[in-house]
């Protein structure tokens, strides 16, 4: 091929899919905000522990109830409205997060801030797989992952600066507020700078023809993804839309358990991103550092080396992931994290609890499970943290990409909350047994792609197929 004929990635798209990714950062800053704040609000309001766990993860309820319907809802209004809709009932929510008067008020703003970000998690992965060509779709689409780690940074350090100046997060900052309700009121940064980025991107391509906008769809696909052939574009999309102009969870249905095969497929995708423990790391950390020699001094230096490492991974998922493919790049990572987490597993068989029931590691061990906590999280940003986002915008039909994503996307925010949840009880019975789970899970994600995720590298949208017995078929024969 030419230099000529070579596909060239336009600056629009990877504008507009930036854009569009600001709803992950939205994801980030807010599951990472609630860390600096949390024992203030334990403290604020006389919580219980299993209270305070419970405050923690609403939001997640409400990322489940968000994601579940923005398919049907991006469907009917469009991408665009639904990230606008977004980014209002995010702001909101900040708002009144930041003047909660009560437990029950501030798990009612958390929640209606998961709608929102449950329902951006939907869009923005759908929408940047729309807009983008085939050939640069997997790094565009990695934005959305690359969004999720930097919004938690951006958190992380506004929380720090915050607590800092306020001599501590439960201590009055500005205008008799406390530094932990002003964590909350930063916020309002990303909700508006998303709202507004969304009010400025074109729609979608895919949804302009399924409105029969066609000569809209042709506007957006020469200005912006750099089609040259945009009338045969468009018929390809109608073709694959089908004759059925109305989308809704009825399109999903298959013989495969009452499920199309390909949408178990991203279902199960999603469970395995969240089983094999990567917001443990996030949001329990403290315990992992504390039992290899750190204090809770050492809290913001130790999270801020994960959100970096996570940072720099992600990158190199972005630069790799539209060259091997997203297979490879999936079952490497499900290697590193079996063996990482099985390494975490034995370390913490060895440890040592006290009266407290805090674990310690001592010697070896203690090394061995730092390094192993650290390549987790290096093998897991460099595959399943942007791929699983990826496939999930781009594995489905047109037909009803928007539903099945939406699916997919309420499973990962359930899987999340279940895994939160369920790790002080895990963790209080053994953390060998925790992490020897998700090291279970880590394995299973092996075999699972390598015998049902298709390859999508290269493959147009509309070429995407319901079976994902035909593709991996097809891998496997192809040497993939």
């Amino acid at each position: 091929m030419t230099d000529q004929h070579k596909p060239r990635l336009h600056g629009r798209v990877v504008a507009i899919s930036i854009g569009a990714a600001l709803g992950g950062f939205l994801f980030g800053f807010d599951s990472s905000v609630i860390n600096g704040a949390v024992d203030s609000i334990q403290g604020q309001f006389e919580l219980t522990e299993t209270f305070t766990g419970f405050a923690v993860a609403s939001a997640l309820l409400g990322c489940a109830v968000g994601a579940w319907f923005a398919g049907s809802l991006g469907n009917r209004y469009g991408r665009i409205r639904v990230m606008v809709i977004s980014a209002i009932v995010f702001l909101a929510s900040a708002i009144g997060s930041g003047f909660a008067f009560g437990i029950w008020d501030l798990i009612g703003w958390r929640v209606a801030g998961g709608l929102a970000i449950g329902a951006a998690s939907v869009i923005a992965p759908a929408y940047i797989a729309e807009v983008a060509p085939a050939t640069f779709r997997g790094r565009l689409g990695s934005l959305q992952q690359m969004a999720i780690v930097l919004g938690i940074f951006a958190a992380l350090l506004s929380d720090q600066v915050l607590a800092t100046s306020a001599g501590g997060a439960d201590q009055e900052l500005w205008f008799g507020l406390e530094a932990w309700r002003w964590m909350f009121l930063m916020a309002i940064i990303p909700a508006l700078v998303y709202g507004i980025a969304a009010l400025r991107l074109p729609e979608s391509p895919r949804f302009l023809v399924a409105q029969h906008r066609d000569d809209e769809a042709s506007r957006v696909l020469v200005d912006f993804t750099g089609e040259e052939e945009p009338a045969h574009k468009v018929a390809q999309i109608r073709f694959s839309l089908g004759k059925d102009d109305k989308r809704s969870l009825r399109d999903l249905k298959g013989r495969a358990f009452g499920l199309h095969p390909i949408v178990w497929t991203g279902i199960l995708l999603s469970v395995f991103q969240q089983f094999v423990g990567i917001n443990v790391i996030f949001y329990y950390s403290t315990t992992l550092w504390k039992s290899v020699g750190f204090t809770e001094d050492d809290a913001f230096l130790t999270s801020t080396i994960t959100s970096v490492t996570n940072i720099v991974v992600t990158i190199i998922a972005i630069a790799l992931v539209d060259k091997i493919g997203r297979r490879l790049l999936l079952l490497i990572g499900s290697a590193g994290m079996t063996v990482s987490l099985g390494i975490m597993a034995v370390a913490f068989s060895t440890a040592t609890v006290d009266a407290g029931g805090d674990a310690s590691l001592t010697g070896g061990w203690a090394m061995a499970a730092l390094i192993a906590a650290n390549a987790f999280v290096v093998f897991f940003g460099a595959s399943w943290g942007p791929v699983v986002w990826v496939l999930l915008g781009e594995m489905f039909p047109n037909r009803f990409r928007a539903t099945a994503l939406a699916v997919a996307a309420a499973a990962q925010w359930i899987a999340n909350f279940l895994i939160t949840v369920t790790f002080p009880s895990l963790a209080n019975m053994s953390l060998a047994v925790a992490y020897g789970f998700y090291a279970t899970m880590a394995l299973l994600s092996f075999f699972f792609v390598m015998t049902r995720v298709p390859e999508t590298r290269g493959v147009e949208l509309e070429d995407m197929r319901d079976d994902a017995d035909a593709h991996t078929k097809e891998d496997a024969a192809a040497g993939i």
